[in-house]
């Protein structure tokens, strides 16, 4: 067994701090301490290459830059790594986006990894000019996901769906290999989706308890499609040689929350009509006591930030233990973030992975003779 790690490009500025935003809250002050040039990101990329990390996810929204332009650009500076991206179904046309995701594993030797979001704020989708409601909205990703995927097997496409219509549709030059597609989701229309049209479900970083409830749900779901699906989770992390060193890193972090950031924030999240948000929030209740769910599990970061709201938090052997304990929930891969990205994806590569490779729980994509020297012998 070998888990899957990735990592993530902050196309909205990255710092010291906390970089807020995402689910309709606009980006924080921080965000502007370290531009998402691509130069940085650069600079990300390669680290998370060199480190072990299969790919790299970023965002989309109009609090972020853009996805696809900027992973193609960025790409040009790795050999190896993935890139995870955000694409949202109804702002471009599904034969469009088949086109694209084709062009881009031509050009980057098949690296890319599709990670698909419905959209769960409609007063953002608005200013796209999309006027659907929630659950149109993934009807209308469920018959995008059809068109795409039978694009991508070399059908000629004719549908006329409830959202969407295509006609003689068709690709001159069909993706090598088909990307994966990522999707997430905590509604029951969300699942439905996912079993039918997913790879790889992804939640965010609930309790364990919680998370298997999910990968229960889903895959019932899938089997009833006569599918399976893998499963990810998407966490920060803050890892460091001891427990006191990683809390205190915790704690210095949270102690740049102003309270008028933080009701802010709680309050515009608070509107959400994303189901998976709401869960975020129940775990913090927008208040800074008892942040720690669950063992190392920190639900601080949501308290400023939307989307992904926990961090794992503790020395480096009580991370991999936390990881250890998601993949006996049936966990494979992991979607991971800090800050600032640069730097925590070094404490995270070089302190968590070898850890896991020592429990038989991971192997560098470049095999053993290749892999960054950490101290730490890897597992045959």
């Amino acid at each position: 067994m070998s888990l899957t790690f990735h990592w993530f490009l902050p196309t909205n500025g990255d710092s010291r701090h906390v970089v807020g935003g995402g689910h309709g809250s606009p980006v924080t002050a921080s965000g502007r301490d370290r531009p998402p040039t691509v130069a940085y990101l650069s600079q990300i990329a390669r680290a998370a290459e060199d480190l072990g990390f299969v790919g790299a996810l970023t965002p989309t929204g109009a609090w972020c830059e853009d996805a696809w332009l900027t992973t193609a650009m960025v790409s040009q500076a790795s050999d190896r790594l993935k890139f995870l991206v955000a694409l949202r179904p109804g702002l471009v046309s599904p034969t469009l986006a088949a086109q694209m995701a084709s062009t881009f594993q031509w050009q980057t030797g098949g690296r890319l990894l599709l990670n698909v979001v419905t959209g769960g704020e409609s007063h953002e989708q608005r200013a796209y000019g999309d006027f659907l409601g929630k659950d149109d909205r993934y009807r209308r990703t469920g018959e995008f996901l059809r068109i795409v995927r039978d694009l991508w097997d070399g059908r000629t496409v004719d549908l006329h769906g409830e959202h969407l219509r295509t006609e003689g549709a068709r690709l001159a030059r069909l993706p090598d290999p088909v990307p994966e597609v990522y999707f997430g989701g905590s509604s029951p229309i969300a699942g439905e989706v996912a079993a039918r049209y997913a790879d790889v479900y992804l939640t965010w970083g609930e309790p364990p308890a919680q998370v298997a409830e999910k990968i229960a749900w889903i895959g019932r779901t899938a089997a009833r499609q006569g599918r399976t699906l893998r499963f990810g989770i998407r966490l920060h992390v803050i890892t460091r040689d001891t427990a006191e060193q990683a809390w205190a890193e915790a704690n210095r972090l949270l102690d740049g929350f102003d309270e008028e950031t933080v009701r802010s924030v709680q309050a515009g999240l608070a509107r959400s009509e994303s189901e998976g948000q709401r869960r975020m929030l129940a775990l913090h209740g927008g208040s800074r006591d008892r942040l720690e769910v669950h063992p190392n599990l920190w639900a601080g970061i949501g308290l400023v930030r939307g989307g992904a709201g926990t961090a794992l938090v503790g020395s480096h052997e009580e991370v991999a233990e936390r990881i250890e304990e998601y993949a006996a929930l049936g966990i494979e891969e992991f979607v991971l973030s800090g800050y600032p990205h640069l730097e925590e994806a070094y404490w995270f590569g070089e302190g968590v992975l070898p850890r896991l490779a020592a429990r038989g729980l991971w192997r560098h994509p470049r095999g053993e003779r290749d892999a960054p020297a950490t101290g730490v012998a890897f597992a045959n």
